[in-house]
């Protein structure tokens, strides 16, 4: 029984009593009058005076009786006002709020229970109907009292979820941070602070903290008592343990957003650190793209009760995005690239690389062949990235190199390409990365670089987009030079309308007249111009690999020798079942060996163990570090080529098969990968059993 049916039951209890009691002294009064004695007419004119006050009873009985039936009436009326939410929050799926047809079957953003100056604001930016996680965050964190788990692919407005919401609750009067947002880099950090500035009103602050921004700058803003602070895991942990300028006890509202990049990246470590000073009584939200294991232990661990608001992804791939891979030898990747954009009339895109060394690299040598181009990742300069993206925005440059961390909430609209030359870790982040092109109903090409030891990769993305990706074949030498020619006619028609070229006239006369055959003095400047890219010499002869997806070959030569001259490949008896992901396999070596390492090159986590590309001078370190904790069964050991026969150092059995230096692969737990006819058991500890062929050919 609700409070109000409560409410109604006592009432009407009273109104009986009253009434009853009224009845009697009614009768009483009567009785009195027919007898007329003195005595009697005291008590009649008694009971008359109760009777008044009995009639004035029940009519603040009726009264009181209507109030709470008008209060019922108002309950039901915000019941049926939230249900009519829901139905249509319910309905957002099979209506595709963002691309309905019929507008009045959307949700609007008037549906979700923002105040009418919100909506004016949310109006002044062009927005009208929410995305799905918006329909259903912003009435959750509004009206409930849970935490909440939002899943959805980026770039769909996660931000607005939960910055619109927390904006209405703020509490004017409290001097306190009542919100903390962490991102996993300083441009997600700066995107998302701009957009709650966006929504905010005058009189909120929003301080952003984030490694490479002034210090002092963050210090004044924080004395100004800000009620919204975002910033990066590493720089807030700097000021909470080291300054102690950040103030979080009171907090109302924590928030991690993308929280699997955070994962990813390291941040595992700072982010339980930050939690533990933040007050019990909270409310956490937890955003993120994918929902990796390591994810649901912060929500086992940290997030109790909770609403989980998971937003299918309808596509994995887009109709206005061609997808075409070109099969190479890692060593012609790069040769292979420029033959791809020398063919293409108007190439801007963005070229995606695994390590911060990759970018730096094939920028340097994309520069040197003349292409408009820079690259970015995290180590450099925050200014210096935020001058590059402007200038790859406004078309200065073509041509942009970037870490997945760097480019990702990179937002332009009109990109053509988007390049793998190396595929990524996992299928998640591939369509992350091409999603950035065929955006606002221009097509768009995906491209992907793919060698021998990416084919396994190649598998996987086909299997999760269920789409066979198309072997594209790589230009000729005679059509790139073809190409090159036409480009050069076309351009030459357009200047020779440019009044501009007036000015050369008189050199031009002056030229021809050095030879009696103009096509001679023509030749001559255009040798002088393009050197040697119109001969076939130039070039270099490219060999396009043939192998299937799931080969036992591309197997082995991705766990084989892959690195360059200066590096050691080592092999880490860590993978996927211990956590392992490139942040964490870095932070695992980098803490164990008590130091940083510099450039690090490819990294290939498996599912048991890991490979992990360093600079000389680190492996030396790393391999005598665990070497000497472990004689015997050293936990990292150095990578061998697939070319080599069996394992040195160790009391290995090993024929061709053996991929690395050092440890016993002889049975027990100590037997670590070794392919080929490896007698090794169990990777883990625990285990004393041998498992005779330990892992063969293609097992990850």
């Amino acid at each position: 029984m609700s409070e109000i049916e409560k409410k109604i039951d006592a009432t009407e209890e009273v109104e009986k009593k009253v009434v009853k009691k009224a009845a009697v002294k009614k009768t009483a009064v009567k009785k009195a009058a027919v007898k007329k004695t003195p005595v009697k007419k005291v008590a009649a004119k008694k009971a008359e005076k109760e009777e008044v006050e009995t009639k004035e009873v029940e009519t603040k009985i009726e009264v009181k009786k209507g109030e709470v039936k008008v209060e019922e009436k108002k309950e039901k009326k915000e019941k049926k006002a939230e249900t009519k939410v829901e139905a249509k929050v319910e309905a957002k799926e099979d209506k595709k709020i963002d691309g309905a047809e019929n507008e009045a079957n959307k949700i609007t953003f008037a549906d979700l229970g923002l105040s009418e100056k919100m909506l004016a604001k949310i109006t002044a930016k062009g927005y009208k109907f929410p995305s799905a996680i918006q329909a259903w965050v912003i009435p959750l964190l509004l009206n409930g009292n849970k935490d909440i788990i939002g899943q959805a692919q980026t770039g769909t407005g996660k931000t607005a979820a939960f910055a619109l919401p927390i904006l209405e609750r703020l509490d004017t009067n409290s001097r306190d941070i009542q919100t903390l947002v962490l991102a996993p880099t300083r441009e997600l950090a700066i995107q998302v602070a701009n957009e709650i500035k966006s929504f905010a009103d005058s009189w909120v602050k929003v301080q952003l903290l984030y490694g490479g921004q002034n210090i002092r700058d963050e210090l004044m803003g924080l004395k100004r008592n800000p009620q919204i602070v975002v910033g990066t895991p590493g720089r807030v942990i700097d000021h909470l343990t080291k300054r102690r300028t950040l103030k979080i006890e009171n907090l109302k509202y924590f928030i991690l957003d993308e929280a699997d990049e955070m994962l990813n990246i390291g941040f595992k470590e700072e982010i339980e650190q930050i939690i533990e000073y933040t007050p019990k009584e909270k409310k956490v939200l937890l955003f993120s793209a994918t929902m990796p294991r390591s994810i649901k232990d912060i929500v086992n661990k940290y997030i109790k009760d909770h609403d989980l608001v998971a937003i299918e992804r309808k596509e994995l791939t887009n109709s206005n995005i061609e997808q075409k891979c070109y099969k190479v030898n890692e060593r012609d990747k790069f040769e292979a690239l420029c033959r791809v954009i020398e063919v293409e009339f108007d190439f801007y895109g963005i070229l995606f690389c695994r390590t911060k060394a990759d970018v730096d690299n094939v920028a340097a040598k994309l520069m040197t062949r003349g292409y408009k181009v820079e690259g970015i990742h995290g180590d450099i300069d925050q200014k210096m990235r935020e001058k590059t993206l402007a200038r790859f925005k406004n078309g200065a440059i073509k041509i942009l190199v970037a870490t997945d961390v760097a480019a990702r909430w990179i937002d332009v609209n009109n990109l053509t390409h988007v390049v793998n030359y190396s595929l990524p870790d996992n299928p998640e982040t591939y369509t992350h990365r091409i999603w950035r092109t065929g955006r606002a109903g221009n097509k768009g090409e995906a491209i992907s670089f793919v060698s021998r030891k990416d084919s396994r990769m190649l598998s996987w993305v086909e299997r999760t987009i269920k789409s066979k990706i198309k072997v594209g074949t790589l230009p000729k030498v005679s059509d790139v030079i073809e190409f090159k020619k036409k480009r050069l006619k076309d351009q030459t028609k357009e200047l020779l309308s440019d009044v501009s070229t007036l000015h050369y006239i008189d050199l031009a006369k002056d030229l021809l007249e050095l030879s009696e055959n103009p096509a001679e003095v023509l030749a001559a400047i255009l040798k002088e111009g393009y050197g040697k890219e119109f001969s076939t010499t130039h070039y270099s002869d490219l060999k396009e690999e043939s192998f299937g997806g799931d080969s036992r070959e591309g197997g082995r030569e991705r766990r084989g020798f892959t690195g360059v001259d200066g590096e050691k490949r080592l092999f880490v008896a860590r993978g996927n079942l211990d956590g392992m992901n490139p942040g964490e396999l870095i932070r695992f070596i980098e803490k164990s060996i008590n130091g940083k390492m510099g450039d690090v090159g490819n990294i290939d986590i498996m599912r048991e163990f890991s490979f992990i590309n360093v600079k000389d001078t680190d492996a030396d370190v790393i391999l005598r570090h665990f070497k000497d904790e472990n004689p015997r069964k050293p936990l990292i050991v150095e990578a061998k080529s697939k070319d080599g026969g069996g394992s040195r150092g160790g009391s290995s059995r090993g024929g061709s098969g053996g991929w690395y230096r050092g440890g016993s692969s002889r049975g027990g737990s100590g037997g670590w990968y070794r392919g080929g006819s490896s007698r090794g058991g169990s990777r883990s500890s625990s285990s004393s059993s041998s498992s005779r062929g330990g892992y063969k050919g293609n097992r990850s």
